[in-house]
Parts: C-alpha cells; structure tokens; sequence
C-alpha cells in the first residue's frame, strides 16, 4: 500500500505537539474559522493549460480563503506545479483567470508579482550559494530599492537607508527561523535543510499576503520536515500568511493544512479539510495501486 493509501486510511504522522496537531486535525480549538464568509485572497476560475496538446490543467476551480494553509496534492503529473506557474506568472493559461485580492488576470504579470503580495519557493534550491546567507535573504527585498543604480554606488543617504532597512528585516526574519547563527555564511556551504530555510527566508523577507510553497520538504529528512513545518505553521500564525502548499509528504499535508484540493490528470478530483479528504471515496480509489515513488514526485 502507498503512501497516501496508508493516511487515508489512517492517521497522518505525528509532525507538531499534540495540542498544534489536535487543532489541525478538528479535534481543538481551531486555528482559525473557516467560512464562507472570509474574503478570498486568491481564486482561480476556470482555468486550463495545455503542452502540445497534451493537457496539464482541465477547467480547474480554485478559491484560498485569507489567513488559511491551502494544499494541493496528487501524484506525479497531476498538474501541481503547473498550477503555482500559473499563480505565479510563470504560464499564461489557455483559459481562465486569476484573481488576486481585487485584481483579476488572464495572466499574472511576473514584474508586479511582488507588488501583489506574493513570494515563493521552488522545488529545486534557486539560493545564490555564494552569497552569505543574509544577502540572500536581502535579495528578496529588492523590489522594494527605489534608489538609483548610481545612488546606491555612491552611497548616497537614501540608498543607505533603504539597505539598513533591508539588512534589518532580513535579521528579524534569520531569527525567527532560527538562522541567526548563519547569517554570514556562505549559503552554498550549508546543509541542505538549512538551504531549504534560507530559501523560506528570503520569500518570508518581502511580507507576502500570499506564500507559494513548492515542495519546501523535498529531500528533507524527518527531523528537518518536522521543523520546516513548524516554522510554516508559525509564518501562518505570525505573520497571517495566506499559503498555498505543494507537498507530497502527505503525512505534513495532512497535519498542516487547513483545506486540501486534489488534482489527478490535470482535474480537481477533490476539495475540502483533512478530514473529507482522507475519507473521500474518489480520493481513495484514484490513488490505488498507484506506486508511492509517483505520489512523492514533483508533478508537471
């Protein structure tokens, strides 16, 4: 039996204290009301995407409430991270549009990606390993530097303030992840888990609305999964992080999230908590049989 097989049939891995995973889970005080009610920070409608006629996304529905973790989950080519392309600018769908806040796309322009209030990671580490870990961090501010290229040469006062502000908030941020100890290393020198939390950093540093997490515990082992994790819940909790989440270790999806869409083919099989989705029939059935290395791959 596969990996989402033996969650869904049972209860995901232990990843928080009880008292984090009771509320996950419905079984505490929730983190926070889910209703229809709260505004919608992100919504995709009707979108569809296709590679030389072979289709990646089908009319695919979307809506991620403000302040929730939003997982999207499905075997390998289900669709996944073409749908955070798309999010993200990356793709133009064929069909569709987004909406973002107040705004609605037919294609999200990448140049005012961080001006609508979106960061995020990729499955594959995109660190600048021979920058120090806190430049790196720096560079996820850089949308916000209004002084001059000759400004910033020369030194002039408002170039300075602009770069103290940008090492500031980068401090904040490596402490709170706990990186502070590494600040000025170098960031290709570190372990792989710690370069997965730099990257987190940097996203983190530019004050997202809304954080776009692809695969943030690829290649991680259970001890940094546990703390990756947690410091995602925190972002949420912390900073009323709206995320959008792509992770095939469904043992933390299930724990972390607060709603879940499944994907298969490119189509939306399934939307709703945890707990819907773990005794959802279609969700069962879709993944039987279906090897477990496919459900952990990255998808299209």
């Amino acid at each position: 039996m596969n990996s989402m097989n033996r969650v869904l049939g049972g209860p995901a891995t232990a990843y928080f204290p009880a008292d984090i995973a009771a509320e996950r889970q419905g079984l505490g005080e929730p983190v926070k009301p889910l209703s229809a009610a709260q505004d919608t920070a992100l919504g995709l409608d009707g979108i569809s995407l296709s590679f030389g006629g072979v289709v990646a996304l089908d009319n695919i529905d979307l809506a991620v409430r403000r302040g929730e973790i939003r997982a999207i989950i499905g075997p390998n080519g289900a669709g996944k991270s073409s749908l955070i392309n798309i999010i993200s600018g990356v793709y133009r769908p064929d069909r569709g549009r987004i909406t973002i806040g107040a705004d609605r796309f037919t294609s999200v322009p990448t140049q005012k990606l961080a001006r609508l209030g979106i960061a995020r990671t990729f499955q594959n580490l995109a660190l600048f390993k021979g920058l120090s870990v806190i430049d790196n961090v720096i560079s996820g501010r850089a949308y916000k530097v209004r002084s001059t290229f000759l400004a910033q040469v020369l030194g002039l006062s408002g170039s300075r303030r602009e770069e103290a502000d940008a090492r500031g908030r980068a401090a904040r941020i490596l402490e709170f992840l706990n990186l502070n100890h590494v600040s000025n290393r170098l960031a290709g020198t570190l372990p792989y888990g710690l370069q997965k939390r730099v990257e987190l950093a940097r996203a983190l540093v530019a004050e997202p609305a809304i954080l776009l997490l692809d695969e943030p515990m690829a290649g991680m082992t259970a001890s940094e999964k546990a703390e990756m994790a947690e410091f995602i819940l925190a972002a949420n909790r912390e900073y009323n992080t709206t995320i959008v989440l792509i992770e095939h270790d469904i043992g933390v999806v299930m724990e972390l999230s607060d709603r879940i869409a499944v994907l298969d083919y490119g189509r939306k099989i399934a939307d709703g908590t945890p707990e819907e989705i773990r005794a959802d029939q279609g969700v069962i059935d879709a993944y039987l049989g279906v090897a477990a290395e496919n459900i952990d791959g990255g998808g299209i």
